[in-house]
């Protein structure tokens, strides 16, 4: 394949990492160097009766001028079901030309999907067969999480007279993952103004260890209600790009109103690009524990219940 300019390389970089950090296992790589990757989507983690694969192939103008070039994978998905399904992703991107749109599409697909299981269809006789004919992923290399942080919980001493946005946050920490001796922790705190983002860091920094790790990668989104715009800052702090990147994730999450500073204490061991996905998940898992994300299987609950109470409502109305 051809070059892509740099700035749309470094895009499409920053988006595989986040549907990496975001989707886990069910996302691979089927030939990174042709960027084209796979991910598998379920109508619920637990349990799941209906399941398709994505693949995608990233052109070089994506996201730029052109849309990836997409198959959608499942016996099952014939006829009309499949032209329609297909409309909508490629509506999603008449409607965000120029964006990355991964996610959406996959979260598109997974409606797709919860809604054909509330229909009560049966289940395909070829789901099993489905699953053994998808792409092999390559399992992620095992991170080894120590059982105690680095960071303990921090005292905050809040004086009487300040204000509500001059308060300093609660500060939460994350479980550390470890690889090759460099350790990471995400620090995480509410904020609604740049004077809370200053409090927290200059709070955070005051502890011994996070004073003496080697890097922080601090990411910012504060959502302005009466502006209704976001602002927003990322500090890489010696590790190359990793702020933007991590912003990116959190922008795609829609994310607000948060602060997440994710620290490295380095071992000695140099462990290349695995450093930013070692980033992402760490930032990811405090946020989804802080309930700023959900998972995929909860949205698919909540779509449920709504569905329940809608069927019920209509019962007592007869």
């Amino acid at each position: 394949m051809a070059e892509g300019d740099p700035g749309t390389d470094q895009r499409q970089n920053e988006e595989i990492e986040a549907m990496a950090a975001i989707y886990g296992d069910e996302w691979c790589v089927v030939d990174d160097c042709a960027k084209i990757f796979c991910i598998r989507v379920n109508d619920t983690a637990k349990n799941p009766k209906w399941t398709l694969c994505l693949q995608v192939l990233l052109p070089n103008e994506y996201p730029s001028t052109a849309p990836p070039i997409y198959q959608l994978n499942a016996p099952w998905l014939r006829g009309q079901e499949r032209m329609d399904l297909s409309n909508s992703l490629e509506e999603i991107y008449i409607q965000n030309i120029g964006e990355s749109i991964l996610y959406l599409w996959v979260e598109k697909v997974r409606e797709f999907l919860i809604q054909k299981s509330q229909m009560a269809e049966p289940e395909p006789e070829t789901t099993k067969k489905t699953e053994e004919e998808d792409v092999e992923c390559e399992e992620d290399l095992a991170l080894a999480c120590d059982s105690e942080s680095p960071v303990k919980a921090l005292e905050t001493d809040i004086s009487e007279n300040k204000t509500e946005t001059e308060e300093l946050p609660p500060i939460d920490h994350g479980i550390p993952i470890t690889d090759r001796r460099s350790t990471f922790q995400a620090h995480l705190a509410p904020v609604v103004c740049l004077q809370q983002v200053k409090f927290v860091r200059a709070k955070l920094f005051e502890v011994g260890e996070v004073s003496n790790c080697n890097t922080s990668v601090c990411i910012s989104r504060i959502y302005c209600e009466d502006k209704q715009t976001f602002l927003q800052d990322c500090e890489d702090d010696g590790e190359t790009a990793a702020g933007g990147r991590l912003l990116h994730l959190m922008e795609i999450l829609n994310v607000r109103n948060v602060l997440v500073i994710v620290s490295r204490w380095y071992g000695g061991i140099l462990i290349g690009p695995d450093r930013f996905k070692h980033i992402n998940n760490c930032a990811r898992n405090i946020l989804l524990e802080k309930n700023y994300i959900t998972l995929p299987e909860e949205s698919s609950k909540a779509v449920g219940k709504n569905k329940k109470v809608k069927k019920d409502k209509k019962r007592s109305e007869h």
